[in-house]
């Protein structure tokens, strides 16, 4: 029998409790031999400006320190132009040819998946483990619900990068929102500060 290997790919700016939480809850759910944390380089849908990939992987790595099962695999920092979780599965697959893919993601992604590069050939190679932040979710395409695919329903924080970023942009605390070690990081390196984007 092969691995049970979970992706979880974002651009985690900044990886926050609600990652962590949702990367155990896998890891236990599911039996997962190990979650493979995936900061994006060049996410192809994200409009914002992002952090430097250089401060989302340290913050990553912080994140998951000691943690056992999790680990941070550089893969599209690495890669030029746009990540897409397409080509990550390619090129990650036949190093392990015999593991079980788990991919996860958040509902907003399971409701937009139609607008993915390839994604019945993506359907077709991982087993989605799909995260449900609490309050309304946005409906799935009948497309995508047609064809045959596996999900796993997870429960998500309701925590988001966003509201970080704005916290620290407004000089609120967000001690209680991402492990204490992301917390410094941010502190020490100015990140999200109004006048300092990146």
């Amino acid at each position: 029998m092969g691995l049970r290997i979970g992706l979880f790919g974002g651009s985690f700016d900044p990886v926050h409790n609600a990652h962590v939480a949702l990367a155990r809850e896998a890891l236990s759910a599911l039996s997962l031999d190990e979650v493979r944390w995936i900061p994006a380089g060049r996410p192809w849908q994200k409009s914002v400006q992002m952090s430097d990939a250089g401060h989302r992987e340290a913050m990553v790595k912080l994140a998951i320190a000691g943690q056992p099962g999790f680990v941070l695999d550089r893969c599209e920092l690495e890669r030029s132009g746009p990540s897409y979780t397409l080509d990550t599965v390619r090129e990650l697959q036949p190093r392990q040819p015999h593991a079980q893919w788990f991919l996860l993601i958040g509902q907003d992604q399971y409701a937009g998946l139609h607008t993915w590069q390839d994604w019945q050939e993506l359907l077709g190679r991982v087993v989605l483990a799909v995260a449900n932040r609490p309050g309304p979710s946005r409906p799935v395409d009948p497309e995508v619900l047609r064809f045959p695919h596996r999900t796993v329903p997870l429960a998500m924080l309701d925590i988001s990068s966003t509201d970080i970023r704005r916290r620290v942009g407004a000089g609120l605390p967000i001690d209680h929102l991402v492990p204490p070690d992301v917390a410094r990081y941010i502190e020490h390196q100015a990140l999200y500060r109004a006048a300092n984007r990146n």
